[in-house]
């Protein structure tokens, strides 16, 4: 994912930052607790496409 991209992308939510996570195949915003899915290099940032990351 290009990194300029990334600096500017927040949570469609909280409007948190974002963290690539699983070898650059999502976006997790930690205060949501959520994943939102890239495919094809474009991120997905719909609240219903994203996984829920369970708490530790």
């Amino acid at each position: 994912m290009d990194k300029k991209l990334l600096d500017i992308l927040v949570c469609p939510i909280c409007k948190s930052e974002l963290d690539l996570q699983s070898g650059d195949s999502e976006l997790a915003c930690k205060p949501c607790k959520l994943a939102f899915p890239i495919k094809d290099g474009i991120p997905i940032m719909l609240e219903e496409e994203a996984r829920h990351i369970p708490t530790d």
